[in-house]
């Protein structure tokens, strides 16, 4: 399917050479293919400013439909409320973020009357290896007993 398009194969393409050399002469055969290059090429620039005129239109459309989306917001239009417990959730999330800011975390837990157990959030891993190298230690002298 090589050539210039859908259906226009090498084969075709030296019939038409040989056909135009034929009826055109040798002598206006060059002149005759530089006016069918400039036809080629004007048609491919109309193609091109179509394509570019079309995408433009397009990006216009979705411009204007943002336009209409923000104006929307502005005026406050296709909003409706949220109800009374969206309003205290923003009440409650406001009061927090105005409160003070100083107060250490160990004095507002207990406070709270939070006690701290002494254990990190984070487990200690070196502990843990250290219980597998233990476990694995303690199967290995199980499977020597096993074996013998």
């Amino acid at each position: 399917m090589g050539g210039l398009g859908p259906g226009i194969g090498g084969f075709e393409i030296l019939v038409i050479g040989i056909v135009a050399l034929l009826v055109v002469g040798p002598k206006d055969l060059p002149l005759l293919m530089r006016r069918v290059g400039q036809f080629v090429g004007k048609a491919r620039a109309m193609a091109n400013d179509f394509r570019a005129s079309f995408d433009e239109m397009a990006r216009q459309s979705e411009l204007d439909d943002l336009r209409k989306e923000v104006q929307a917001l502005r005026t406050g239009s296709g909003m409706y409320a949220l109800g009374a417990e969206a309003d205290n959730a923003f009440k409650d999330i406001r009061k927090e973020l105005e409160g003070p800011l100083d107060t250490p975390k160990a004095s507002a837990d207990a406070e709270a009357g939070i006690v701290a157990t002494g254990t990190d959030e984070w487990p200690d891993l070196d502990a843990q290896a250290a219980q597998v190298e233990e476990a694995q230690q303690a199967a290995a002298a199980e499977a020597k007993k096993d074996v013998q």
